[in-house]
């Protein structure tokens, strides 16, 4: 006769919603910035005396286009390695961790650039650069 007919269970299934509430939130995390309060403000006391002698920071060997050697801007007499290492053990008074500056003309001959590298590191300073400038725009 009659039939009686199961009540069908209606559900809405929300794992893939779930899913794509958490794709984004984990997105907003890792594409969201965070400001670190790095400084901390100092009011640091004045201080009375006498100021103290101030140590060479750096060494700066200078080549021109010519390939002249200058040390921190005083000339070298000659282009022999032997004087410039003796010129860069003067200057650094020993010690070994000043960083030193190789400033070279553009139009300087490689050679220069690379018997000053060479002296630096035969004078046992071995952390230095290069200066160079950046390159002026093409559309001026």
């Amino acid at each position: 006769m009659f039939h009686q007919r199961k009540k069908q269970d209606v559900s809405v299934n929300l794992t893939p919603l779930i899913d794509v509430v958490f794709l984004l939130l984990i997105f907003f995390m890792v594409s969201a910035t965070f400001n670190r309060e790095t400084q901390i403000k100092l009011e640091l006391p004045e201080a009375s005396g006498d100021p103290l002698e101030t140590q060479v920071e750096v060494i700066e060997i200078s080549v021109d286009s010519e390939g002249r050697y200058f040390v921190n801007a005083r000339p070298i007499v000659n282009t022999q390695v032997e004087t410039l290492i003796k010129a860069i053990n003067i200057v650094g008074q020993g010690n070994k961790k000043l960083p030193v500056i190789i400033s070279a003309d553009a139009n300087a001959p490689y050679q220069s650039v690379v018997t000053a590298m060479d002296a630096s590191r035969k004078s046992g300073y071995f952390n230095f650069t290069m200066a160079t400038r950046k390159p002026q725009d093409q559309a001026q």
